[in-house]
C-alpha cells in the first residue's frame, strides 16, 4: 500500500504526457490539413475533377508532384520557378488530397488526364515536370499526347531500366519496404517520427542522406523540412500511395523513343530510391535528351536547388523560343 501514491503519481504523468503528445499531434495535424488545402481550386475536366494550383505567369508548365504529394508538394518545389517567367500549374494525381482515384488510375490513364486539365484550362501546349513518381506519367504524356508538350523535364523521375544497368544505390530490403510503408501509413507514426527521429523520416521517406541535410545551408535544411512536412496529412494521401505502389512493382519499358519534346533529366547518384541509373537510360533513349547527374544530394538535390532551378529554367526558355 505504501507504494501506491508513487504509482499513483507515476499514472498521472503518464496520463498527462500522453495529453499533450495527443494535443500537439492534433494541431499539428489540423495545421497541415488547412496548409494542404490551400491556394488549391477544383476544376472540372472531362477525365473527372481534378485538383490544382496556379502561380506565375509566362510559359505554361505542369507539375506533376511525386508519392506522398499533391498541389502543394508540386508548388513547394516549382515556386521559385514563378519569377523567372515560369507560369507554374501545380495539380494533384490521382487518390491525392481532392483529386478522387479512378478505376484506372495507370501511368497512362493519368497522363490523358493531365490533358484534359489542359484543355479545362484553355491551355493548348505546356511544358511537363515530373518529380519522382510523377515523371511516370509526364513521360507518358509526352508519349500519348506529343503535340500538347513544349517540353519535358524529369527530376529525379521513377523510370524502367534494364536489369544490367547498375543501380547507383542498394535496393531497397523487404523489410525496409515495409519500415517505409507503415511510416507513411499512418498520420501519427509519421507525425511521432519526424519528431523523434527525423533522420530516419529523411533517410527512409524522402531517400536522402542525413548527413547531406545537416551539412547543408540553412535554406536548405528549410527546404528539406518544409518538404517533410508537406506529407502530412498522409491519411489524405493514401490512396495514392497505395497505387502507387503497385505501379512501382510492375515497371515496364515505355516508348521513350517516340518522345519528341526536348527533354531534361536530374537526378544524383546517392538518392536512395536510385533514380540515377533510370534517368541514364531513360537520357539515352529520348533524341536530344540533356542529362543533369550529380554524386550527392539524394532524392531531394540537397545542395544543389540553384543549380537545379538554372538549369530548369533554361531548358524551358530555350524550348518556348524554338
Amino acid at each position: 500500500m505504501k507504494h501506491l501514491p508513487a504509482i499513483a503519481i507515476a499514472g498521472i504523468a503518464a496520463l498527462a504526457l500522453a495529453s499533450i503528445v495527443h494535443w500537439r499531434f492534433a494541431s499539428d495535424l489540423a495545421r497541415a490539413a488547412e496548409r494542404a488545402a490551400q491556394g488549391s481550386t477544383m476544376v472540372a475536366t472531362r477525365c473527372g475533377p481534378i485538383e490544382v494550383q496556379q502561380a506565375g505567369e509566362g510559359i505554361p508548365l505542369l507539375v506533376i508532384h511525386g508519392a506522398g504529394g499533391g498541389h502543394d508538394q508540386g508548388m513547394l518545389f516549382a515556386r521559385a520557378l514563378v519569377p523567372h517567367g515560369i507560369r507554374v500549374i501545380a495539380m494533384s494525381r490521382f487518390g491525392y488530397l481532392r483529386t478522387p482515384l479512378p478505376a484506372d488510375a495507370t501511368p497512362a490513364a493519368q497522363a490523358d488526364a493531365h490533358v484534359c486539365l489542359l484543355d479545362a484550362l484553355g491551355i493548348e501546349r505546356a511544358a511537363v515536370m515530373g518529380i519522382s513518381a510523377g515523371g511516370l506519367s509526364a513521360m507518358q504524356t509526352a508519349i500519348r499526347h506529343p503535340g500538347r508538350v513544349s517540353a519535358l523535364v524529369l527530376v529525379v523521375s521513377l523510370a524502367w531500366r534494364p536489369s544490367d544497368a547498375a543501380a547507383a544505390t542498394s535496393q531497397a530490403s523487404a523489410l525496409a519496404e515495409r519500415i517505409l510503408l507503415r511510416l507513411v501509413g499512418s498520420d501519427f507514426v509519421f507525425w511521432a517520427t519526424m519528431k523523434l527521429a527525423p533522420d530516419q523520416a529523411i533517410a527512409r521517406v524522402l531517400a536522402t542522406p542525413p548527413a547531406a541535410v545537416h551539412a547543408a545551408n540553412a535554406a536548405e535544411r528549410a527546404r528539406v523540412q518544409a518538404m517533410l512536412e508537406s506529407i502530412l496529412p498522409v491519411s489524405a494521401r493514401a490512396d495514392g500511395l497505395r497505387n502507387e505502389t503497385r505501379i512501382a512493382k510492375s515497371l515496364a519499358p515505355y516508348a521513350l523513343d517516340a518522345i519528341r519534346a526536348p527533354t531534361l533529366l536530374i537526378s544524383a547518384r546517392d538518392d536512395g530510391y536510385g533514380t540515377y541509373a533510370g534517368a541514364q537510360y531513360s537520357a539515352s533513349r529520348i533524341a536530344g535528351a540533356k542529362f543533369v547527374g550529380f554524386d550527392d544530394g539524394g532524392h531531394l538535390l540537397v545542395g544543389h536547388d540553384e543549380r537545379v532551378r538554372a538549369e530548369i529554367v533554361d531548358w524551358l526558355t530555350r524550348a518556348a523560343r524554338r
